[in-house]
């Protein structure tokens, strides 16, 4: 094609060789499917799986880097040189190598034997033989101390700033999009995206992770709200939107999956800089294709003004879709931070281990998005809904009573699963409802979805980890589940919700045709949906 077209043009001055240049193949399939909706789906695919693979690649990371970290510190401050008496007075205290009882002159060894005996000098006093009931700690094996149940709160809170940053984002992002388009948010979502990615390479200090963690929030805000709402304007039937929808959550579900176990992996053999150096050179392979194909260079606002966003977020079906996101997605956000602490702490669980146990749940959720991606259209998504909810608080309720990384399997397994048929169902429904109810502009709609998963990844680090630091982990899964069963209920309100009566009369008449709008060309043109394509091919 390239070599044919490069010959007609030197025709008037030379004869064509006869070796043309070569096509390339990949080249020729973008340009020819420009026009293709599957290549806005493949877009929104890989924007979700980079941005949920950063999402979930600190989690087995930032607990025990923090950790780590804090105890270098504390260790560097106790080695430092001081004279011999200052020394061994400052050690006998701040360490609590020893305690020394006045009633019966009896030393009760709590630390080190080894060094308090250098430190007392060669006559100590006698010491109490340790108890026999006391069990060896391996050395790589966190004791349950002050510093580990602080890392809870501290953890929680630099998790919970993304969620947090990106909640106060979408409000602005949503009708951002139906005057720009949906091009030039994905892709400042990328850019943004990237340098976070590269902040958290080089960061070696709380504050700058925290930074890097928030500034990812603004790009997942664009990413997600302008990728939803592009797929929802592309693909009007209600049936092919929800299978859309469901690959994409599949990309989602992929990052979730692949994530912990990279990170963990990569941290332990390689180093905390290795994962997200891979993920800025992925996410600059997605920055070269959204160029290609979505060419975010030009402004293409919608032909109809949408419904305002506080008019969709006072509709009471809309709220509870939202609120299904928002606690089905909250049991995992409690899980991230408080999770590993927990398995440190009473399964002495290696750095690899802290992801590999998220394992379960990622590939569940991969499997029930696109499952039930379909099978949720076929038997009511919101008993598809119900039952997830219902799953979703049982697996919980199970996870404290796992002994070793093993017993997680199944709980975790359920957990996942089930919030892929809440997250498969409730997408679709919150496009369906806006063309039921309201105005077919799916911008803001989609920032209320976005703003409800953020929600339940905001308050469920930050809320989990105070929680699980003054109760307990055990009593930190009841709550949530608990929450979840009875929250479950209100899913069947979106069994058949009402539509506005000219809404109805407009979807009702099958001779009005939807268009279906597409966002890759220099000018914006109307594609016609299965049935219109079907109606012409009968002709």
């Amino acid at each position: 094609m390239l070599g044919g077209w490069l010959c007609s043009v030197s025709q008037t001055h030379s004869p064509c060789p006869a070796m043309a240049l070569p096509d390339f193949g990949l080249l020729a399939w973008l340009r020819e499917g420009r026009q293709s909706r599957r290549l806005i789906l493949l877009i929104v695919y890989i924007a979700l799986l980079l941005d949920n693979m950063l999402l979930t690649v600190v989690v087995p990371i930032i607990p025990s880097y923090l950790y780590s970290m804090t105890h270098e510190i504390n260790e560097t401050v106790l080695q430092t040189p001081r004279p011999a008496g200052e020394a061994a007075m400052t050690a006998t205290i701040s360490n609590f190598q020893s305690i020394y009882s006045y009633y019966d002159n009896s030393t009760f060894a709590t630390g080190n034997v080894t060094e308090e005996m250098t430190l007392r000098g060669p006559n100590p006093a006698p010491s109490r033989p340790p108890t026999p009931n006391a069990t060896s700690v391996p050395s790589d094996c966190p004791k349950a101390d002050s510093d580990l149940l602080n890392e809870n709160v501290r953890v929680g809170l630099l998790f919970a700033s993304k969620a947090t940053v990106q909640l106060l984002t979408n409000p602005f992002i949503g009708p951002l999009t139906n005057r720009v388009g949906y091009q030039l948010p994905m892709f400042a979502g990328f850019c943004i995206m990237f340098l976070s990615t590269i902040m958290f390479a080089f960061s070696g200090s709380y504050t700058l992770l925290f930074v890097a963690r928030s500034l990812q929030g603004v790009g997942s805000s664009c990413s997600s709200v302008a990728g939803m709402g592009m797929l929802a304007s592309v693909y009007t039937d209600d049936e092919e939107r929800g299978n859309a929808m469901g690959i994409a959550l599949g990309g989602l579900a992929m990052g979730v999956l692949m994530g912990p176990p990279f990170g963990s992996v990569m941290y332990e053999f390689v180093g905390k800089s290795a994962p997200f150096l891979i993920l800025a050179a992925m996410a600059l392979l997605d920055g070269a294709l959204q160029l290609f194909i979505l060419q975010p260079s030009r402004v293409q606002p919608e032909s109809q003004t949408g419904t305002p966003l506080l008019s969709l977020m006072k509709d009471p079906y809309i709220l509870i879709a939202a609120g299904s996101i928002c606690f089905a997605n909250m049991a995992i956000a409690m899980l991230e931070p408080a999770l590993p602490i927990w398995m440190m702490e009473t399964m002495c669980s290696r750095k690899w281990q802290l992801g590999v146990a998220f394992i379960p749940a990622s590939i569940s959720y991969l499997i029930g998005t696109n499952i039930f991606g379909v099978l949720a259209h076929k038997m009511g998504r919101w008993l598809c809904a119900l039952l997830g909810m219902v799953i979703v608080g049982i697996s919980i309720l199970c996870v404290p009573f796992a002994k070793n990384i093993y017993g997680l399997i199944v709980p975790n397994f359920g957990v996942g699963f089930a919030i892929g048929m809440v997250d498969s169902s409730m997408m679709p429904i919150m496009g369906y409802l806006v063309d039921l109810r309201h105005v077919s502009v799916y911008g803001s709609v989609y920032a209320i979805a976005d703003v409800a998963f953020c929600m339940g990844f905001a308050l469920g680090p930050s809320a989990g980890g105070a929680i699980a630091k003054s109760i307990g982990f055990p009593w930190l899964m009841t709550i949530i589940g608990i929450v979840d069963i009875m929250f479950a209920p209100l899913c069947y309100f979106l069994r058949s919700p009402p539509a506005k009566e000219e809404k109805m009369a407009i979807l009702m008449d099958h001779n009005c045709s939807m268009k279906t709008k597409m966002y890759t060309q220099n000018d914006t043109h109307s594609y016609p949906t299965g049935e219109d394509e079907e109606s012409e091919s009968d002709e």
